[in-house]
C-alpha cells in the first residue's frame, strides 16, 4: 500500500491505494505553523488505518511539504518522493514559464488524460481553476479566487455582513441576508463556471469536449451548473497514483 498526499493551500487530501486503486481517502485541513512531531500527533490515527511502505506528496505549501516530509523519515522511517524536477509526469507543459505550473494541476491533468485524449478540468479548490488538456499537453489555464476566499473577500470588506455557512440556499433572489449571501456566491460560482465552460469551448472550437470537476468545493457547485459535467472527486490523487507508477516502474 502506498500514501498519496496532495497538499493545499486549504486542506490535504491523503489517499491510501494498492496501486490498482484508491481504497480510501480524507481531507485534513492544511496548517503552516505545525512541526512534523505535531503533525505526527493530528494525523497518526487516520494514517495508521492501513500499512504503507511508501509516500509520494504533491504540493503547493513548502513549508508543510518540509514538516510532512521530515514526519514520514522520523516516523515511518520512509523518505517521501516529491512531485517536482526529478519526477517523470508524462505531461509537456506549454506555457510561458513551466516551473509556474501548480503540482496540483499537473496531477489534475495527469488523472484526466487516463479517461480522456483532450478535456477541460475545473479544480475547485482555494482558488478555481480552469484548465485545457490535450494528448497530455498542459495547453494552459485560468485562475479565479475560489468560493472560500470570495466569501471571505465579502465579509471582510462589509462591515455588516456576517460569517456564514458555505451551504446552497433553496432560492437565487433571498429574504434574508444569509440566504441572500449564500446565493451570490454558491449560485454565482455555478454561473461562473457555466460561462467559463462556454467562452474556453468558444476559443477553442470544440463543442462537445469533455468537462471534469474535481476539488473540494466541486460536490456543492457542480450539481448547481447547467453545463455537462463529469465530477471526479479524486481526479488529483489519481493523477499523484500514475505519476508514482511511472517513477517506480522506470
Amino acid at each position: 500500500m502506498i500514501l498519496l498526499a496532495d497538499i493545499g493551500n486549504s486542506n490535504i487530501v491523503f489517499g491510501f491505494s494498492d496501486l490498482k486503486e484508491i481504497k480510501k481517502s480524507f481531507r485534513f485541513k492544511t496548517i503552516t505553523n505545525k512541526t512534523s512531531d505535531e503533525y505526527y500527533i493530528l494525523l497518526k490515527s487516520l494514517l495508521d488505518l492501513f500499512s504503507f511502505d511508501d509516500v509520494i506528496i504533491s504540493s503547493v505549501v513548502p513549508i508543510v511539504t518540509s514538516a510532512l516530509k521530515k514526519m514520514f523519515k522520523d516516523y515511518y522511517n520512509i523518505e517521501s518522493k516529491i512531485l517536482g524536477p526529478g519526477l517523470k509526469t508524462g505531461i509537456q507543459l506549454k506555457v510561458d514559464d513551466p516551473k509556474t505550473v501548480g503540482a496540483d494541476m499537473i496531477c489534475d491533468v495527469v488523472g484526466a488524460m487516463k479517461y480522456y485524449s483532450e478535456a477541460i478540468i475545473i479544480d475547485l479548490g482555494t482558488a478555481t481553476k480552469y484548465i485545457h488538456a490535450k494528448n497530455n499537453v498542459f495547453l494552459g489555464c485560468s485562475i479565479s479566487p475560489g468560493v472560500a476566499i470570495s466569501m471571505k473577500a465579502l465579509v471582510s470588506n462589509a462591515a455588516l455582513l456576517p460569517n456564514i455557512e458555505l451551504i446552497c440556499p433553496k432560492k437565487v433572489i433571498g429574504t434574508n441576508t444569509i440566504s441572500c449571501m449564500q446565493s451570490g456566491v454558491i449560485f454565482g460560482a455555478a454561473s461562473q463556471v457555466d460561462g467559463m465552460i462556454e467562452r474556453i469551448i468558444d476559443e477553442i472550437g470544440i463543442p462537445n469536449i469533455p468537462v471534469i470537476a474535481t476539488g473540494g468545493l466541486s460536490t456543492l457547485i457542480v450539481p448547481l451548473c447547467k453545463n455537462k459535467i463529469e465530477h471526479r472527486e479524486n481526479l488529483t490523487l489519481l493523477g499523484l497514483l500514475e505519476i508514482y507508477k511511472k517513477n517506480v516502474e522506470a
